[in-house]
Formats: C-alpha cells, structure tokens, sequence
C-alpha cells in the first residue's frame, strides 16, 4: 500500500492505493474515511488498484469548513483523484453517502467512470410522499441541533441496523467521532437535499448498478436504490450483509464486489492482461 495527500481546490486529500490492474475508486460514507475499505481494498488488490481515501474536511485530510458544502464539490474532488491517480478512468463503487456522490460524479464528469456501483444511496427525497424514510434527515438535523454530534449520532446508529453488533478498528472509531460536527453540521444538507440527475444518468456511457444489502431489506436507505434503478433503468443487485458489510465482513463483501467489478470491466470483451496470465 502507498498513501499520500493530493492537492485539490482547497483541501488536500488522504489517500491510499493498493496494487495494480484497472482502477477501482472507492467512496465511503458517514465520516468519509478510507479506513473503511481497508480489508476490502487489499483482498481485491490482487485484481484491481484499488484507490481510497478521506473525503475533504474528514479524518487526514484537509478542507474542513463550517458552511454547508455541495455534493458536486465532493464529486470535484472524486475526479480530480481519478484524474490524478488513475490516468483519467475508474470504476467508482460508493456506499452510503458515498453512493450519492457517486451518482453526482456520474451526472456531472461520465468521462472520467468506466461504471459506478452505487450502494445503498439515502436518498430519501425519491422515496414516496408521505414515507417516513422521507422524514430521516431532518430528524437528526434538529437532533444536532439541540444536542450536538452527540445525539445525532447515536441515533444514527440506532437507525443503521447491524450497527454495535462487530467491533471497529480503534483507530477508525477514534477519526470518525472527530468527524461528527462537519457531518451533522457541513456535509449534511448536501446529502439531505440530493435528487439523482436521473436525465443524466440515463444518458451515462458505462454501465451502472444500485444495490443494498440482504439484510437491510425495506430500510429507508436500502429502498431508495430500487426506486432509482428503476427510474434511470438500470439494473439492482443485492449485496451480502448490511450497511456495512464491508467493514463487518470485509472477506464476504469483497467477493461479491469482485464478481460485479470484474464483469463491468469485461463487459466489451476486453480483458486486462494481469488476468490473461501467460502461456508458456
């Protein structure tokens, strides 16, 4: 693994890459770490170079700033490392909030993607007038309000099923506590007020997948990747586990992920030399 910081417009992004082959960017969610792909990113660095890293304002990177920030200037800062790290092109797998910056990088830089998969995207504001999944971010937008990081956080968790049933990595837990305030307070009306270009997407020239996981069947942050799928028609798979099944079971996400990732590179009969291997 090699890491670094690359300079974008105003902030200075952490990242890490793991081997070689085509490029897969990975974007986290709540609290934009890269410490969440790390099991998966080195069980697939045998296939792919995998690239991730600490969203602006969060854990080692810089740019933290207390006005709300766009979800376009998240996508910005996407490019820019695939631009910079990986001759121009990746595939983009995002979770979570990450999903919905993948969706943004979609709609608004398609050069740079060789396919996105979105996982579990919250984007509440396409779910059916009158859901209460509709009502989630204003929710802890007032939690935070009245009390801190604190209190939106924990009801975060007790929203996120599998949350407190597996242990993080002390060093990750400790970054993402530290992150609270620029989610709740920077980066939250950005996810709160995201609606997928869905002209755009439609129009992308890669393939796109939405999925979520088994175990999170009818959350208000698994549903909304159906009503998407089906709106920009594409196709939706279902994932192994939950939310975060990549931090609980990095060994079990990472095949199905491989699976996915590998037929989306493939699928206009190229494939990439490290796996041809060599005839003797």
């Amino acid at each position: 693994m090699r890491s670094g910081v690359f300079e974008v417009d105003g902030a200075g992004l952490y990242y890490e890459v793991r081997g070689t082959g085509p490029a897969l960017l990975m974007i986290s969610g709540a609290g934009g770490d890269a410490g969440y792909y790390d099991g998966v990113a080195e069980i697939l660095s045998d296939a792919f170079m995998v690239i991730s890293y600490d969203r602006r304002g969060n854990s080692r990177s810089s740019g933290r700033s207390p006005a709300p920030m766009e979800v376009a200037v998240q996508a910005a800062d996407a490019r820019a490392l695939i631009d910079g790290l990986a001759g121009g092109r990746a595939l983009v797998f995002g979770n979570s909030g990450g999903a919905i910056i993948g969706l943004t990088l979609a709609a608004l830089h398609p050069e740079v993607m060789a396919g996105l998969i979105a996982h579990e995207p919250p984007a509440a504001n396409v779910l059916p007038d009158g859901d209460p999944g509709r009502g989630f971010f204003a929710e802890l937008a007032a939690l935070y309000e009245q009390g801190g990081a604190p209190a939106a956080g924990r009801r975060f968790a007790e929203t996120t099923r599998g949350e407190g049933t597996y242990r993080w990595p002390a060093d990750l837990w400790k970054r993402f506590l530290g992150n609270q305030d620029h989610l709740f307070g920077t980066e939250w009306p950005g996810f709160a007020g995201f609606r997928p270009d869905e002209t755009a997407l439609k129009s992308v020239p890669f393939p796109v997948v939405l999925g979520a996981g088994a175990e999170d069947r009818g959350t208000y942050y698994a549903r909304p990747s159906i009503e998407i799928a089906r709106r920009i028609g594409v196709p939706w798979v279902e994932f192994p586990g939950i939310h975060m099944e990549f931090l609980r079971d990095p060994d079990r996400f990472a095949a199905a992920l491989r699976v996915l990732a590998t037929q989306m590179h493939s699928r206009d009969g190229h494939v990439p030399e490290l796996w041809q291997g060599t005839t003797r």
